[in-house]
């Protein structure tokens, strides 16, 4: 039997979908205004960072809901083939568009200036096949894995993520899913309490910012910040088939009439909070548990067990989710251009501070959407035929 046949996409959760785009969005705006924060305790729409963990809430849950019933028609690369097609077009387009704008945010960052051409090019190339750059390869100044594109550091954990699905999760019983779950939710508390067990930190963090450089810390950041919310993500698809009955096809405990609006004002709210207690601390890490162990699996469990009722809401979740992974992979080489912008204008006034944060947030959701449709669309349509071997259907 040749199990690398094509298989049409499942039906999708639309609600999920709106979500997903809500929070890049506000992902966007969190780092519009990090541009002026003085630190995380600071920070206005305090809590963006929180998006990365709900994304892999979401990226869990979609994995093991789109693929967990058919690995008897689905070879390991055929599953690797199906998410490179997914995600890694707007990869190579987010870094592209970094690529193209690296220089123009010098000011910020006087360290692009001085760059060999042949770094410059060598990074290029690792960063359009997700090959994280080291310390050496830094050609920013800000230690990122990707110099072009910072949150490309998110897609790396996603295919590893994804690669540890294929060889292992996929393998485990629920129980053994919950197990892992409890183990994983210790390495989150173990952040966000301040606990520092294994002493791979400098200090207690109170929090789970990073995730994005290539030295011991950040690499324990990294996989904690992966490994409970997909696994949480994956669990929860993994019950909700059992519990599916004809009167609640989704197999979801929580029903909300409205659903969408209730979930999407819930994660605008915890991402924007402030600071608990003004300062990097106890509160603040509890919160952040809080929102990862246990707020993010409910949200995503509310969605799927919810239904958008009216064609506006249905368009408006179908428009955010299609812009969500386009507005997120490409956005921040725009904000490296507001650094840059306000750099070299530090006493503008603030009518134009606000001009050009608005403007880049349109920008960014335009360039999003062009990308989307002219680029990403397109591109993953062909692979489906020639790479994939879609067979297509005449009428």
């Amino acid at each position: 039997m040749n199990k690398d046949i094509y298989l049409e996409s499942k039906p999708r959760y639309e609600i999920l979908d709106g979500l997903r785009g809500v929070a890049a969005l506000m992902v966007v705006v969190f780092h519009l205004f990090e541009t002026y924060s003085k630190g995380p305790a600071y920070q206005i729409v305090n809590h963006g960072y929180l998006a990365v963990d709900f994304f892999f809430v979401l990226s869990g849950f979609v994995v093991g809901y789109a693929y967990d019933d058919r690995w008897g028609r689905m070879s390991t690369w055929g599953f690797f083939k199906r998410r490179l097609t997914r995600l890694h077009p707007m990869v190579v387009a987010g870094t592209l568009v970094g690529a193209a704008l690296f220089f123009l945010a010098a000011p910020a960052f006087p360290k692009t200036l001085e760059v060999e051409g042949w770094k410059f090019a060598l990074c290029l190339v690792m960063g359009l096949f997700v090959i994280p750059c080291g310390n050496r390869l830094d050609i920013r100044g800000w230690g990122e894995l990707n110099s072009f594109n910072g949150p490309q550091w998110t897609l790396t954990l996603e295919y590893i993520g994804n690669i540890l699905y294929a060889f292992i999760f996929r393998h485990l019983p629920k129980f053994a899913l919950a197990a892992l779950c409890v183990v994983c939710a210790f390495f989150t508390l173990d952040l966000t309490m301040g606990w520092n067990v294994f002493g791979l930190l400098e200090k207690p963090h109170y929090n789970v910012i990073g995730g994005w450089a290539l030295t011991p810390d950040q690499i324990y950041i990294a996989f904690t910040r992966l490994l409970y919310p997909f696994l949480a993500g994956l669990l929860i698809s993994r019950i909700l088939p059992a519990h599916r009955t004809e009167s609640n096809p989704s197999g979801s405990p929580i029903h909300l009439k409205g659903g969408f609006g209730w979930c999407a004002l819930a994660i605008a709210v915890l991402l924007a909070m402030p600071c608990i207690g003004g300062k990097q601390g106890v509160p603040d890490g509890l919160y952040q548990a809080l929102c990862i162990l246990v707020l993010f699996p409910l949200i995503v469990l509310t969605g799927a067990g919810s239904v958008t009722r009216g064609r506006r809401s249905t368009a408006i979740c179908k428009w955010l989710g299609g812009i969500s992974y386009p507005i997120y992979i490409t956005h921040y080489p725009l904000i490296y251009l507001q650094m840059g912008w306000v750099a070299s204008n530090p006493d503008a006034p603030l009518w134009q501070h606000v001009a050009v944060a608005v403007g880049i947030l349109f920008i960014a959701v335009i360039l999003a959407w062009g990308l989307q449709k002219a680029y990403d669309e397109p591109v993953r349509e062909w692979l489906k035929d020639h790479w994939l071997h879609r067979k297509k259907t005449t009428v």
